[in-house]
């Protein structure tokens, strides 16, 4: 029994020389890291900006995807800005307007105002607003 007491004692002699071996290392590594800092923040900025390069490269495709879009969209919604799909006014429309001697080309203003002088102010707006959807007035 005495002996297995004493060799315990040197196992637990030689774990505790390890550990303070270890500990001692640590300590020392703990002393280098603090005074290269330099090192590990230049390792995890190129990281940092790896993926920022990365990330602005995937923002600068989409942007330019978003644009290319945009722009067809408003090719495609130019003609029918310019040139509305309803080209025809109401034949009650034209009729007014062609017993004041307003024809069928684009309408003076001044003698479209004064054509609409004797409609209520709802009325000159409706027919106004039907002449802008025929094209008829800009």
């Amino acid at each position: 029994m005495e002996n297995d007491e004493t060799n315990i004692v040197e196992r637990l002699e030689a774990a505790t020389t390890l550990l303070e071996r270890t500990l001692s290392w640590l300590e020392e590594r703990t002393v280098a890291a603090a005074a290269t800092p330099g090192e590990v923040e230049k390792i995890s900025a190129t990281v940092e900006s790896a993926a920022a390069e990365r990330r602005e490269k995937e923002l600068a495709e989409k942007l330019a995807a978003v644009e290319q879009e945009l722009a067809e969209v408003k090719a495609a919604a130019a003609p029918s800005a310019v040139n509305p799909l309803r080209r025809t006014m109401p034949a009650a429309t034209a009729e007014m307007l062609a017993k004041r001697g307003i024809g069928d080309g684009p309408v003076d203003v001044h003698a479209l105002d004064a054509a609409l002088s004797g409609l209520s102010l709802e009325q000159r707006i409706a027919v106004k607003t039907q002449l802008l959807r025929a094209g008829a007035i800009a």
